[in-house]
């Protein structure tokens, strides 16, 4: 689901797209070439979304513009939490890249951006 398919102020329903961070926030860390997404469900019971459709496959074709060869997801349920390991995707390391800011914190924006639709007991 592309980013043009969501409404960021679009009020929650089943079957619709909403921005992730419509149902989550994330925390970030970079250590060289390697990005830590940590990503929360504000509410448990969007947990089960976050599950089915933050999958390792969308986040790296997500991150894959930037070079992103390897995504690893661990699942906290008792958070209602998952941690994504991205690999190669801050291109060179935050002090070695050309780019501006490819911090950690600044890509979890974009994650956050993803869209995922709702299901009727999601709400």
């Amino acid at each position: 689901m592309a980013h043009a398919d969501v409404n960021p102020a679009a009020s929650p329903r089943a079957g619709h797209a909403v921005a992730l961070h419509r149902l989550a926030h994330a925390r970030a860390g970079d250590k060289g070439d390697r990005l830590n997404l940590a990503l929360f469900a504000y509410e448990p019971h969007h947990y089960d979304t976050l599950v089915e459709q933050v999958t390792e496959e969308r986040v790296l074709a997500l991150f894959a513009h930037r070079g992103a060869s390897r995504v690893r997801r661990y699942l906290m349920p008792g958070l209602a939490g998952m941690n994504l390991v991205i690999d190669d995707v801050l291109q060179g390391g935050v002090n070695g890249a050309l780019n501006l800011d490819g911090h950690g914190k600044t890509l979890s924006f974009l994650l956050l951006g993803m869209g995922v639709t709702l299901a009727d007991d999601a709400l």
